[in-house]
């Protein structure tokens, strides 16, 4: 068979965004069912951030691997087993009987997403040429917010009829199924769409070398590219603040604000489908648009909704008003998911296109170790210490979007000074 695909870009597009969906369904129902988790296996806050914290460890320690793989061997096959692998981690947590299960189940969820999160938007990357490229792959991340919106309604609704446990087992099983779709695509030649670069250059290669000594030296390229550790450092610094944002929202609803579990399950469910998908194609089409001016485009766009993010998280956990709380926190929402595109396709795009899973692999890898790995449980952490979850956040989240703000606004003066009509691979 030629190279090509069996179908159009446009199904590869529509097939990978949906298994996307159910990637971030799987991940943030747990957020939905925190507090009869810790009723029924009668754990402390610091516990229920541990088990935010086994996912990030089977995450971010193979995604490295992927990535290595990702941009050497055939993506169908990696992406397929890490769907089957992050499904069945996903129903066995309806099953765990303690907490050391349940850790066991969220690092097989975590290794699954690892594979589809390092290799899938190289893929789509490859499909649209440059000019085309941000708009669809703000398309494929438009599925975080419905995904973890559908997280939190599921795990709210399933947990308040019928337990906690059900809403992983309607979570995970969808899953085992939709990697048959992916049978249906054929994968295209490694920087098929940019420009000039018939053939995918594979950084590091040397068949006489070890292969971790290969991989190590492969990763270590990537610091040769400052604009991409730019996008990086903020991404790290955004992943901190987002990721305790979205483990302990609807949690901090409940017991600060007084709403009922399925309640602040709707709300953050609801909001994030509305917010996420408006601002993540809004964020995509404004970010092309700048782009066509000026070679810092997608770079303003990023600086410019990192430091709106900062008043906006400050209120949303300092209000004492649930109205203006919950107003501020719809405000952080949206802001938070603005950058979402550029920022994606400015990983890729700041890289040779024959390193990108590795480069994806490398910012998930960094984003969660030095991110969201810690942040959940830093939080619980100073939740029990001080007493108070709304203290514990305003000492936390407000201070890493701000950082996040000052690196982004750096990498847009610095592709501010690119010539006009400039693009890298």
């Amino acid at each position: 068979m030629k190279e090509g695909r069996t179908l159009g870009p446009s199904w590869a597009l529509a097939a990978l965004t949906g298994i996307n969906l159910f990637n971030y369904l799987d991940r943030t129902v747990l957020s939905a069912v925190l507090t009869p988790i810790k009723e029924e296996l009668h754990l402390t806050d610091s516990r229920l951030g541990t088990l935010q914290v086994a996912f990030m460890l089977g995450y971010f320690l193979t995604a490295p691997f992927f990535g290595y793989l990702g941009d050497r061997m055939s993506r169908k096959g990696l992406i397929v087993g890490g769907i089957v692998v992050w499904s069945l981690g996903t129903v066995l947590s309806g099953w765990a009987p303690n907490i050391l299960s349940l850790l066991l189940f969220r690092i097989l969820v975590g290794l699954g997403e690892a594979s589809y999160g390092s290799i899938s938007p190289g893929w789509i990357a490859d499909l649209y040429s440059p000019a085309r490229r941000n708009l669809r792959i703000s398309i494929f991340y438009m599925a975080i917010p419905v995904g973890s919106a559908l997280g939190f309604i599921l795990g709210g609704v399933m947990a308040a009829h019928f337990g906690w446990r059900s809403a992983f087992l309607w979570a995970g099983a969808p899953g085992l199924l939709l990697a048959l779709s992916l049978f249906l695509l054929q994968e295209p030649v490694r920087g098929a769409s940019d420009p000039a670069h018939p053939v995918a250059a594979k950084a590091g290669d040397d068949p006489q070398g070890h292969p971790i000594r290969l991989m190590a030296r492969t990763y270590l390229q990537l610091s040769a590219h400052p604009d991409y550790l730019l996008v990086v450092a903020g991404y790290v610094a955004q992943t901190f603040s987002m990721g305790a944002f979205a483990f302990w929202g609807p949690t901090f609803l409940t017991r600060v604000h007084g709403l009922g579990l399925e309640q602040s399950g709707r709300f953050f469910g609801g909001w994030l489908v509305v917010t996420g998908l408006a601002a993540t194609f809004l964020g995509g089409a404004a970010a092309t648009a700048l782009r066509r001016r000026s070679p810092a485009g997608y770079a303003q766009l990023l600086a410019l909704s990192a430091i709106a993010t900062v008043p906006a998280t400050l209120a949303a956990f300092a209000l004492a008003d649930r109205g203006a709380a919950e107003l501020a926190l719809v405000a952080a929402m949206f802001l938070i998911f603005l950058p979402t595109g550029p920022l994606n396709t400015l990983i890729l795009e700041t890289v040779p296109f024959g390193m990108r899973a590795c480069a994806m692999a490398a910012s998930i890898f960094a984003i969660h170790l030095l991110g969201d790995f810690w942040s959940p449980a830093l939080v619980g952490f100073l939740s029990d210490r001080l007493g108070s979850l709304r203290q514990a956040a305003l000492c936390t989240l407000p201070a890493g979007t701000a950082v996040c703000a000052l690196l982004w606004a750096w990498l847009a003066v610095r592709q501010a000074r690119l010539p006009s009509g400039f693009h890298r691979l």
